[in-house]
């Protein structure tokens, strides 16, 4: 067990090393910039900066990227929720700078692939206090990876969820809100899902890191332990509608995701499962996202 969990450290550390882990602190992805990918590509819908306060420890308040689909200050409709969680080495920039977010959701609307929704992107990073967070700066791989302890996640459904739904036209119910993310992102997911049964009727996990590293000392790393306790309580009897495992054959994590997977299977938990091929990489992520999008609240059409 413990040769397996060094094995496993080995490799995230390998994977988020190999990614780079400097940054010329003038790219925009270093600092939490503009909303926008500095292309002058123009949304189709709305892009609004949210600040919010945080109930648990770290900064006074954290800054998220809302994207309001086309129509919505002309109407009164509310709408399900997409909440997109970056990675390591991200904050709440990350996917539109690298993944062209916009672009992507406003293909599939114009496509017919979904409907309108509201895509939130929080940064849920770590950090101490406010002069730590320093305007969402960018965490290194290495800082970003062995500081998380669940304290953001902790306080997701209170602060970001709760503020989104005071604070915009949603459905505050299960079976209109997503939320998804990428690697540590997706490890983030999996857990809030499962901490929150009754909050998020669809789930993505792209790539997904789910062994979870050793922790430092604190008051909440109690969040990232017992995830099959919480997975029998998310699974029944109210399953998630939409429950997707998202990998590619050569990914970092891949084993994990196996392992993941039989566990799943053993025990009768619905899900599905998609397999790409390539690396642990932005192409990846993108395409899992357009699907979730694609297959997201069909059900309550």
């Amino acid at each position: 067990m413990r040769k397996r969990l060094i094995i496993g450290l080995l490799v995230a550390l390998g994977a988020l090393v190999s990614c780079g882990i400097t940054r010329d602190r003038t790219d925009p992805f270093y600092y939490a910039g503009p909303p926008d990918d500095g292309s002058g590509y123009v949304p189709d819908g709305k892009v609004e900066e949210a600040w919010y306060p945080c109930s648990v420890k770290g900064p006074t308040e954290r800054r998220m990227i809302v994207y309001l689909p086309p129509g919505y200050e002309q109407g009164d409709q509310h709408y399900p929720v997409v909440y997109t969680l970056h990675g390591a080495r991200g904050h709440e920039t990350a996917w539109i700078h690298r993944g062209k977010i916009f672009q992507v959701t406003d293909s599939v609307w114009r496509e017919g692939g979904a409907g309108p929704f509201i895509l939130v992107l929080p940064n849920v990073n770590q950090y101490q206090n406010d002069k730590d967070f320093e305007n969402s700066r960018y965490k290194d791989a290495l800082e970003s990876l062995f500081e998380i302890d669940g304290t953001v996640e902790k306080g997701f459904l209170n602060d970001v969820v709760g503020y989104v739904d005071a604070h915009y036209r949603t459905i505050p119910d299960k079976a209109h809100r997503a939320i998804c993310g990428l690697s540590v992102g997706a490890l983030q997911s999996m857990y809030i899902s499962a901490d929150h049964p009754d909050a998020f009727g669809y789930v993505g996990l792209f790539s997904p890191f789910w062994k979870v590293i050793p922790m430092p000392p604190g008051c909440n790393n109690d969040f990232y332990f017992g995830i099959k306790r919480k997975w029998k309580k998310q699974f029944a009897p109210d399953p998630p509608k939409g429950y997707y495992v998202f990998t590619s054959d050569q990914d970092y994590f891949y084993l994990h995701i196996q392992n993941l997977r039989r566990y799943f299977n053993r025990h009768g938990y619905p899900y599905t499962y998609i397999q790409t091929k390539g690396t642990h990489d932005w192409y990846n992520w993108v395409y899992y996202y357009r699907y979730l999008l694609e297959h997201a609240f069909r059900e309550e059409d």
